[in-house]
């Protein structure tokens, strides 16, 4: 039930050849729940490059008539054999009309051209029985005489309990009868009297009389750029089986989509996450066009960060990240001009962050552990992809996304940006203590560690990053970095104190990964978590 539109070619994606290639457009049928009503119904959904678009079946005049007009009275002459020629199912005790289940080809109902599978009946020879019992409605049309006027008027979002016939709009006589139901499918094409003579009027379209046609019309379209999908529930950390929700920048909803496998719930999750990274790399090229080279936007998206409240429960928002020029940008909404990005919440240098993968897990809803090349696990239903950052006085931020190829992108991205602000800065210099004197200690890509007084500038030692050989603090200010010694080959120990000791070993921690990668181009290529598995072959 799905039409997939071109590809691009598989070097102009970047992905490996053996993962499934998220496509551009596409279309389906899905089950749109409503989660303020509780109700669920069928939907067509349309993918573009930019929009994503949610239909819902409809009956349209197509000549003859108002085209708005959905209501339609209809005129059936009882064959002997064949009765009407429908099947009817629901009624007021499932909280539903009375709805046409099936339309038999060729008979009565078929030849009239005006009533379809998901008609619901209205009246019943001047009847009104839009309250009326299955029972009721079905004892009235079989009682009804040899011809029998309804009014119907299509249920747009007919319950999926009816499990009616969906499939692509066409004649009613078109729709394959499936039976399978939880309501009773009253036929009332059998019960005509026999007769060795045919009815004098056959229930078939008049020349003027209006004329329709059963259509997916757009009812929703959500954009795409800077749009983000959930599969959690608002602010809550286990995922929807099967199902996402689609949300605009503007706040426009799909409602939570569910689908009937994991596998197409993969799938579209994938296509709808293809296109908005799509517009996201737009964007990034139109801002980066008013930035300096220094201050280019490398890296940014939607991500969902774990909150914890005071009695330690456990919410989730959605944060918007961004890797621009030296910084991580977080901010609640994104930024769509260039003075939103003074809007921020929150700005980090990233020399002085530390990014960590958590372990993967995968889910059978949305993730097949050939995605990742990695084996099942127990997921437990709760979000699959996380880091953290991890940021000074100790503190940390968790995030997670809804892809391991997005969480992998995150990796690279954090990675390159940091390597870049440190080739550029070149070093960075902290006050510091010891035994009452202050002192500078300074982080040089080209020189490695110098440490020297704060009021004479003299050098009291200074080490190359290979010769660091090991590390130890105590968690609050101190730490002591033990050096070789290039002329003893002993190992020198020199302990100093910090304010903010976290920034400076996330510093320390980002020139030395930065000097390494410059000297071993694979350093960066087999040093990610998240890129290895998604990667792997």
């Amino acid at each position: 039930m799905s039409a997939e539109g071109p590809q691009p070619p598989a070097a102009s994606r970047g992905l490996p050849g053996r993962l499934p290639v998220p496509v551009r457009t596409k279309t389906g049928v899905a089950l749109l729940h409503d989660e303020a009503s509780g109700s669920v119904y069928a939907v067509r959904l349309k993918l573009t490059k930019e929009v994503l678009t949610i239909q819902k079946q409809d009956v349209v005049c197509v000549s003859g008539g108002s085209r708005i007009a959905n209501r339609r009275t209809v005129t059936l002459r009882r064959h002997p054999v064949g009765g009407l020629g429908l099947s009817v199912k629901g009624g007021a005790e499932h909280r539903v009309p009375v709805v046409i289940s099936k339309i038999f080809k060729d008979h009565a109902a078929d030849r009239t051209g005006r009533l379809f599978t998901g008609d619901a009946v209205l009246q019943v020879n001047g009847i009104n029985v839009e309250n009326a019992t299955h029972e009721e409605v079905v004892h009235l049309l079989r009682n009804a005489g040899d011809e029998v006027t309804i009014t119907v008027e299509y249920l747009r979002e007919a319950p999926s309990f009816l499990k009616l016939p969906l499939g692509s709009p066409g004649p009613p006589s078109a729709h394959s009868s499936r039976a399978s139901s939880p309501l009773f499918d009253s036929g009332l094409h059998l019960n005509g009297a026999s007769s060795s003579t045919a009815p004098s009027s056959p229930s078939s379209p008049i020349a003027d009389e209006p004329k329709y046609e059963k259509r997916w019309l757009d009812t929703l379209s959500v954009p795409l750029s800077m749009a983000r999908i959930s599969r959690c529930r608002a602010a809550a950390e286990n995922l929807r089986p099967s199902a996402f929700e689609v949300l605009a920048l503007d706040g426009v909803s799909t409602g939570t989509l569910r689908f009937p496998t994991a596998q197409e719930s993969a799938d579209w999750l994938r296509a709808v996450s293809a296109n908005i990274r799509d517009l996201t790399l737009q964007n990034m090229k139109m801002a980066n066009k008013c930035c300096s080279p220094c201050d280019q936007v490398v890296h940014m998206g939607w991500v969902s960060e774990r909150l914890e409240d005071a009695d330690c429960s456990q919410t989730f928002r959605s944060t918007f990240l961004a890797l621009k020029g030296p910084s991580l940008y977080v901010f609640s909404t994104p930024p769509v001009s260039t003075l939103d990005w003074v809007r921020a919440e929150r700005i980090y240098n990233l020399c002085e962050v530390l990014f960590k993968v958590h372990k993967l897990r995968l889910t059978d809803d949305g993730w097949s552990p050939a995605d990742l090349g990695l084996q099942d696990s127990d997921f437990g239903g709760q979000r699959p992809c996380r880091f953290s950052v991890m940021v000074g006085h100790g503190r940390s931020h968790s995030f997670s996304v809804e892809l391991g190829s997005e969480l992998a992108a995150w990796e690279e991205a954090f990675q390159r940006a940091t390597f870049v602000e440190v080739q550029r800065t070149g070093s960075k210099t902290y006050m510091c203590s010891w035994q009452g004197d202050m002192l500078c200690f300074t982080v040089d890509f080209a020189l490695g560690f110098t440490c020297f007084d704060s009021k004479t500038k003299s050098v009291l030692w200074r080490f190359k990053f290979s010769q660091l050989k090991g590390s130890s603090d105590d968690g609050k200010a101190r730490v002591k970095l033990l050096f070789q010694n290039p002329d003893t080959k002993q190992i020198e120990m020199k302990e100093l104190e910090f304010q903010d000791l976290t920034a400076v070993l996330h510093c320390v921690h980002s020139f030395m990964a930065a000097k390494v990668a410059s000297l071993d181009a694979a350093f960066t290529d087999g040093r990610g978590i998240a890129q290895k598995h998604t990667h792997s072959s």
